[in-house]
């Protein structure tokens, strides 16, 4: 991706500081205007976009409330498989039609490709097929995930600021729950052969069809599953990841929250994935570290561990350009026990944590591209 020379640069390789966008500074004997954008900073082609999560047959009422909150893109879980041109357009023409835009879509539905069992080319087939109709109607970004199993035992609500709900994960409670029998148990060496197999099969064609592959981390990042080792939880795993297949179809989402639940620096983080073009969707929320993976509460995403705006900035230098979801809203009292909060999390909100989510959002957009 091409970065953006922002003025904050410019300024700073002429050794001069940043001043008031009012006012002219001094420079030896000359004046140096400041230059501000045009105001309102809005989303373009070549900035980042705000989207949100829906469900693919959302009513009227609930794409209205979308765009009541200026978002213009969607994203949502994708029908059955395979996809087909004809399954993959009734849907975005509906979103278009009250002036949503599908960026994303969730795929699933290939558990015997992630445990090696038989079966599996049946599904990669449909996956081939489903990422070659998603190409063919202009949809730029599938997700997925590969969890042998996701650990969500370990999730309780704490009360946040004001009596706001929060969501807190302690692995202690659960590392020691036993398999699935029908999931059995599986090393981390076998699922990376069965997830390379996976991606050797499906990267090549998503390159073809114009399509980006965004893997979501594991989340919770925690080191062991019901006996399942997971694959994809630390910075070394996504490293690992994106050198499999080495295309920007084989991408990942870029996750916030994941990235300081482990530890490690998320800038650092969007930075090599940014230069290397490998960011093809983004999770944009904050936490509160008590133990690195294990130990951790999703809060507000002013007041966690993590500088937003910071991550913001990068990814407007980076030249990103897909979606940024500002997921896991708060659970404020508006939203607790209203019809629309339909949010499994605990301590998870609805609408007006959503609202609240957007806005911090777009501020921080607005700040990056303009600064």
């Amino acid at each position: 991706m091409n970065k953006i020379i922002s003025r904050r640069n410019i300024l700073k390789a002429a050794g001069v500081a940043a001043v008031a966008p009012i006012f002219p500074a001094i420079v030896g004997c000359k004046k140096v205007e400041n230059v501000s954008k045009p105001w309102p900073i809005l989303e373009s082609e070549d900035t980042p976009k705000l989207c949100m999560g829906v469900s693919r047959i959302a009513d009227i009422g609930s794409m209205r409330r979308i765009k009541q909150l200026g978002v213009d893109h969607v994203l949502m879980g994708g029908p059955p498989q395979p996809w087909t041109e004809a399954s993959l357009t009734e849907i975005t023409d509906r979103f278009s039609a009250q002036g949503l835009s599908v960026i994303n879509m969730m795929i699933g539905g290939f558990p015997n490709a992630i445990y090696g069992r038989e079966g599996r080319d049946e599904e990669i087939e449909k996956l081939q097929a489903s990422i070659i109709a998603a190409g063919n109607v202009g949809l730029p970004v599938i997700e997925y995930n590969f969890y042998a199993h996701r650990l969500t035992e370990g999730y309780f609500e704490v009360e946040g600021r004001g009596g706001a709900g929060y969501t807190g994960y302690r692995y202690d409670d659960v590392k020691d729950l036993p398999p699935i029998p029908e999931k059995g148990e599986h090393d981390a060496e076998s699922l990376w052969d069965n997830l390379t197999y996976l991606l050797e099969a499906i990267i090549p064609v998503a390159e073809k069809a114009g399509v980006r592959m965004a893997l979501h981390p594991n989340d919770p990042p925690v080191p062991v599953s019901r006996g399942n080792d997971q694959i994809v939880k630390s910075f070394e795993d996504w490293k690992r990841l994106l050198a499999i297949v080495d295309s920007p179809s084989n991408g990942m989402t870029y996750h916030s929250g994941v990235t300081s639940e482990i530890n490690v620096d998320p800038v650092e983080v969007c930075k090599y994935m940014g230069v290397r073009d490998r960011i093809n969707h983004v999770h944009y929320r904050n936490v509160v570290v008590h133990k690195k993976t294990v130990d951790y509460v999703e809060v507000f995403p002013d007041e966690g561990k993590t500088d937003m705006f910071a991550v913001m900035k990068e990814l407007v230098n980076q030249g990103y350009n897909l979606g940024i979801y500002p997921e896991h809203p708060r659970l404020l009292d508006y939203d607790r026990g209203n019809p629309l909060t339909t949010n499994s999390y605990p301590g998870g909100g609805g609408y007006a944590g959503f609202a609240y989510n957007i806005a911090y959002a777009r501020a921080m957009l607005q700040a990056a591209i303009g600064r």
